[in-house]
C-alpha cells in the first residue's frame, strides 16, 4: 500500500508542476487551503494524511472526476 501512496504523491507533484509551473509548494498549498506541512506529506505519500486533503488538491487541479471514480466497480461483461 505504501508504494501506491508513493505514486499518488509523485503524480500529485507532477500534476502540480504541469498545471501551476510557477507555484512553489508553499504557494500551491495556500491555493489548496492545505497547511504546508500537510501538503509536503501528501507529495511524499504519507499514510497519515486524510483523504479530504487529496480531494481539495484534486479540485484545484481539476481532477475530481477521477477521484469520484476511485471505488466505482467496473462493469464486467462476462461475470454479471
Amino acid at each position: 500500500m505504501t508504494t501506491v501512496l508513493k505514486y499518488l504523491g509523485v503524480n500529485l507533484k507532477k500534476s502540480r508542476k504541469n498545471t501551476y509551473p510557477d507555484d512553489t509548494i508553499a504557494a500551491f498549498s495556500v491555493r489548496c487551503e492545505i497547511g504546508l506541512s500537510t501538503y509536503k506529506k501528501m507529495e511524499k505519500g504519507d499514510l497519515t494524511v486524510a483523504l479530504n486533503y487529496y480531494y481539495l488538491a484534486a479540485e484545484v487541479l481539476g481532477s475530481t472526476s477521477e477521484f469520484e471514480d476511485l471505488f466505482r466497480k467496473r462493469e464486467d461483461w462476462f461475470n454479471d
